[in-house]
């Protein structure tokens, strides 16, 4: 990367050219006063750029209609729209002026409004001097003036960005499919000729799909190729759709919040901020694609980026409701044992909460199990060298607590219809601001009194019934709950600095940059099983670093799976981002927890590592580097493993043995990778340059 990022802006042409590192991205504002795309891709001077062409309008009912900034309903434009908007008039669609546009550093906002409805639009563009990823999002404003300034305006689609991909570039898309325990699996397929929706419209992210996606000429690979790719920032309900135009134009991707169905009314002198969709341009295939995301998270993402993740404890496995002073802290004398930093007591401490059917809401500490409180095991815990978490679950209550009795109306739900009962609970309505007041409140309590090291935020059902009756826009509430989410989540960090959150939605049902820009790491799966968990994780580092990732070894037979596997097999594949335990320690042997003490603490060795290095995908393994130390978690058979991402001049030595490879042989020969030979399912291997 040798340029500087900026953002520059030619007058005669009209055109805006947005300079990272290795890419170059530009637009222009053509005679119609629409915003165009004229290209995303490899570096252009201002010059080379505003002498690109561009076609104004459309004459014909058979042309392309790709190509714009941002697709609208109106005149011949028969591509995805990524605004959709009706008038009280009857009216729909937007005919664009351009209102000028402002430069800030690295970066540019364009306006525009509607020639005659009191609508106005800035399109927002961000870039970084360390990443090539481009922020983009927008701003929709109701003016309020004119002859309709007291008319409300619909709003039935309002994504943050739409990106185009030359023509014979965007032939095949990346994503992740997946459900319960089979989070982020991999797939890569052609890009039909047609519009290819990707959604979830469960009020999360959702386990089905990840809010990213790829998109190539269907010849790069791990290492090569040129990758065009985008993520959305949102964590709740989200819409991105793929256009292939049949007849030679961009590929066009739009994305933002919302599903298909929603309106929502803009009122005058309103305005609505969209979630960032980010877009990324890489020439060094789906491995450079997916270390560029992780910088970029890392740098401007994360809310503490540069601590190390501890090893956790989470007694979920071992106890499940049955929650007790003393069986926690027979569990956490063996955790502090094995060389865990933080014991974090999951569901069951609270209320009447001795299974999934009750208690959710009444968030104090069960006077059964705790007549004393939680802070005896607190005390205990931290005496022990711990630190202390808990497991809570904010948006939902059980229709059996005293917090559904008493405010029956603070769930979603429509007049005259069932209350679906899904794991036997309901879903708070996080848009009312009583009900977020109400959340604050409990949680910054709860921190206060015992001093809360770690909270794991839990989200285990989907939207059903999402209304908000007495409210004149209910359907504000799918992207006000998770904004309301986020409100709290954002005052409680404040208010407890120290305080690190996990984010979990029955697994890794809300795991996205929306989530990862306010909590601290991700759990990506309820499955343990080190055999799928390869898969989930490998799909996971798409887009998402190591270190957020959190992974837990756990018992055998798995528990999920019923897969057996070896100690360190299970330890190995945990390695791979914030290692965790979660099995029932006090079913564990004693050479098991001698075995298990010896993989934490090298966990703990090559921790700076993994959580800090750069990742490399390699054949069934995963390659860590950073500041000349390299660690290769790696399974399968024995083979001769190649490397990646070494000076070839270099000469690494091997941290266990001593012995001393050439870079170039590991680049080219490999490393001779011996697991059969050993009766081992997987290894870890720890090189340091000479």
């Amino acid at each position: 990367m040798s340029q500087v990022s900026s953002v520059a802006f030619d007058a005669a042409s009209r055109t805006f050219l947005l300079t990272t590192p290795a890419s170059s991205y530009a637009l222009r504002i053509g005679a119609d006063d629409v915003p165009h795309h004229l290209h995303w891709g490899a570096p252009l001077t201002l010059g080379q750029a505003a002498s690109l062409p561009v076609h104004d309008g459309v004459t014909s009912s058979f042309a392309s209609t790709s190509g714009e900034e941002l697709g609208v309903e109106g005149g011949a434009r028969f591509g995805v729209p990524s605004l959709l908007v009706r008038y009280a008039t009857g009216a729909r669609g937007v005919e664009w002026e351009y209102e000028g546009h402002e430069l800030g550093g690295e970066q540019l906002w364009v306006r525009l409004r509607d020639r005659h409805y009191p609508l106005s639009c800035t399109l927002h563009y961000r870039v970084h001097q360390d990443s090539d990823v481009i922020e983009r999002s927008l701003t929709l404003r109701h003016l309020g003036t004119g002859d309709h300034a007291d008319d409300p305006i619909d709003v039935l689609r309002c994504d943050a960005a739409a990106w185009s991909v030359p023509a014979a570039s965007g032939v095949r898309l990346s994503h992740t499919v997946g459900q319960w325990s089979g989070e982020t699996q991999l797939r890569r397929t052609e890009a039909p000729y047609a519009e290819t929706v990707f959604t979830s419209r469960r009020g999360i992210s959702g386990h089905f799909g990840n809010p990213w996606l790829m998109v190539d000429a269907g010849d790069a690979d791990e290492t090569a190729g040129d990758v065009w790719s985008m993520v959305l920032a949102w964590s709740g309900s989200w819409r991105i759709a793929a256009h292939r135009d049949h007849t030679g134009g961009p590929l066009t991707v739009t994305g933002g919040a919302g599903h298909d169905g929603l309106t929502w009314r803009l009122t005058p002198g309103e305005q609505h901020q969209t979630p960032v969709f980010a877009g990324q341009f890489s020439t060094g295939g789906f491995g450079a694609t997916s270390r560029g995301w992780h910088a970029y998270i890392t740098a401007h993402v994360l809310p503490r980026p540069d601590e190390p993740r501890p090893v956790v404890y989470n007694s979920w496995e071992a106890t499940g409701w049955n929650v007790t002073r003393e069986g926690q802290l027979a569990l956490a004398e063996r955790a502090a044992r094995l060389g865990a930093e933080l014991f974090v007591v999951d569901d069951g401490w609270f209320g009447a909460r001795t299974d999934d059917r009750a208690g959710l809401g009444d968030w104090h500490p069960s006077p059964e199990r705790f007549p004393d409180g939680l802070a005896p095991l607190v005390e205990e815990i931290r005496a022990l060298g711990m630190r202390f978490g808990l497991w809570v679950e904010p948006e939902m209550t059980n229709p059996d607590s005293d917090l559904y009795r008493t405010h029956p109306d603070w769930v979603l739900h429509m007049p005259h219809r069932r209350r679906t009962r899904l794991r036997n609970q309901l879903v708070l309505n996080f848009a009312r601001p009583d009900v977020s007041a109400w959340a604050y409140q409990w949680l910054d309590q709860l921190v206060s009194t015992y001093a809360i090291d770690f909270l794991k935020w839990d989200m285990n059902r989907a939207f059903t019934e999402a209304g908000w009756p007495g409210h004149p826009d209910g359907e504000r509430l799918w992207t006000d709950h998770t904004r309301g989410v986020y409100a709290v989540i954002d005052r409680l960090r404040r208010t407890h600095p120290a305080l690190r959150i996990e984010g979990c939605a029955g697994g890794g049902g809300r795991a996205d940059l929306g989530m990862l820009a306010r909590t601290d790491q991700t759990w990506i799966s309820d499955n343990t099983d080190a055999t799928d968990r390869i898969h989930i994780q490998h799909g996971y580092s798409q887009i998402y670093p190591a270190r957020t990732m959190s992974a837990w070894a756990t018992d055998s037979p798995n528990p999920h799976t019923g897969r057996a596997a070896p100690l360190a097999h299970r330890f190995h594949i945990a390695m791979a981002g914030a290692l965790g335990i979660g099995g029932d320690l006090s079913r564990w042997t004693e050479a098991e927890l001698t075995e298990a003490q010896g993989l934490v603490a090298l966990y703990k060795e090559i921790r700076p590592v993994v959580q800090f290095g750069r990742q490399y995908r390699l054949d069934d393994a995963v390659q860590y580097e950073r500041d000349g130390r390299v660690v290769v978690i790696a399974w399968g058979h024995d083979r001769d493993l190649r490397l990646a991402g070494l000076s070839p001049a270099e000469v690494y030595a091997d941290e266990e043995t001593g012995t001393e490879h050439r870079a170039a042989d590991l680049l080219t020969h490999g490393w001779p990778l011996r697991l059969d030979a050993h009766g081992r399912a997987s290894s870890v291997v720890r090189l340091v340059r000479r």
